[in-house]
């Protein structure tokens, strides 16, 4: 497989959360998922203003998610379909999660005309309700070009724990296609519970002709050794791929080597540490509205430098203390033009002493992580709100 194509299994790898209007970063320790869950219901707020609409789409009531023989998550795909015969502009989201014990994260994707068939394709051979999609909506790209699906991904918006409802800037709006379809993709975490869900999304539309927002995708590696006193098989680097290969597939271990190619590493003799880095280099001019981080529950800190080590340098996002379950995005004061140029930094720093501290994981064993999809494996991902 070729470098390039490597990197574009990045593209199906990037579960994460997107803008949701949350101002604040956390300036408290982390309470991590696993220790509490809110179950009470979730009354609706995101209201339609004047030439607008709320859309509502959402998981078959009360479906049953089943992980994989020998696996704890399951990702699914549902496709709805919005009935637009004109392109619509979304301005604003509002996910209502059924059963918080069990959803990991959502993402929305849009399915364009010319990929409706393979995604009804998808759907049809599955014989459970939509289709089996881990770590993307499996839908061919419409670019040709790999890195393209990390500088402008096909997300429409997104929901992680702590995510609130969004509302794009005045005057931005998310494209809608005329004709297309909207796909509903689920992480359910079935390690510590099971049951039904009924998750819904409330989309905010307007038929006005408003500038298009674009998601920008900055992820890193995740090369993290067992914490020190830490023993077993799977301290051993090639064993913990293999171990997520087998809970994932092939794409994962090329996604993991995918990620050093990209980041100017080497897939062979990968530099393990706490803090992994990732420099991409823009390519067009944008103005940046909102930065979000994900990572899983051994995340210590998260930030993202425009032109690190440059006379103009700029902290974008900056969260010193890593909380899974406030992973809304987080608006710039005031926003920010970024052009060819420029280089954008994503630097993690994860933790492996957290797996003897959280009740999550204090029943999972030691291992050397590396980027993987389940809560249980690691992730270090920025999303860059731009327009």
């Amino acid at each position: 497989m070729s470098a390039v194509a490597l990197v574009g299994v990045l593209t199906l790898a990037a579960c994460s959360s997107h803008t949701s209007g949350h101002s604040e970063q956390p300036t408290t320790e982390p309470m991590h998922a696993g220790q509490t869950h809110d179950s009470a219901p979730v009354e609706p707020v995101l209201a339609a203003r004047k030439g607008e609409r709320i859309l509502t789409v959402g998981v078959p009531d009360g479906f049953v998610p089943q992980a994989p023989a020998g696996a704890t998550d399951e990702y699914r795909c549902f496709l709805a379909d919005p009935g637009l015969t004109t392109d619509a502009m979304l301005t604003g989201a509002e996910f209502i999660p059924g059963n918080r014990a069990i959803v990991h994260h959502s993402i929305l994707y849009s399915a364009y005309p010319e990929q409706l068939a393979a995604a009804e394709a998808l759907d049809a051979a599955d014989p459970e309700p939509g289709y089996e999609c881990f770590g993307g909506a499996r839908l061919p790209d419409r670019s040709g070009d790999a890195l393209s699906g990390l500088d402008q991904s096909d997300w429409i918006t997104a929901w992680a724990p702590g995510g609130e409802p969004s509302t794009t800037p005045s005057g931005y709006g998310t494209q809608l296609p005329a004709g297309g379809r909207i796909i509903i993709q689920m992480h359910y975490n079935l390690r510590a519970e099971q049951g039904s869900d009924s998750t819904q999304v409330r989309l905010r539309l307007t038929d006005k002709k408003l500038k298009a927002l674009k998601t920008t995708l900055l992820p890193a590696p995740v090369e993290l050794p067992c914490a020190p006193g830490e023993s077993g098989r799977l301290c051993k680097r090639t064993d913990a791929v293999d171990d997520v290969v087998s809970r994932f597939g092939a794409g994962s271990g090329a996604t993991i080597a995918g990620l050093q190619l990209l980041c100017g590493g080497d897939p062979d003799a990968p530099k393990a540490g706490e803090v992994q880095t990732c420099d991409r280099r823009v390519t067009t001019s944008s103005t940046v509205f909102s930065v979000a981080g994900h990572m899983h529950l051994l995340g210590r800190e998260i930030s993202v430098i425009l032109n690190p080590g440059q006379a103009d340098e700029q902290v974008l996002l900056d969260i010193p203390n890593w909380d899974f379950d406030k992973q809304g995005g987080i608006p710039l004061r005031r926003p920010v033009d970024i052009g060819p140029g420029d280089t954008l930094r994503v630097r993690c720093r994860h933790d492996a002493s957290l797996r003897s501290q959280l009740p999550a994981l204090q029943d999972t064993p030691a291992r050397y992580v590396v980027w993987g999809e389940g809560t249980t494996d690691e992730m270090c991902l920025a999303i860059v709100i731009n327009g």
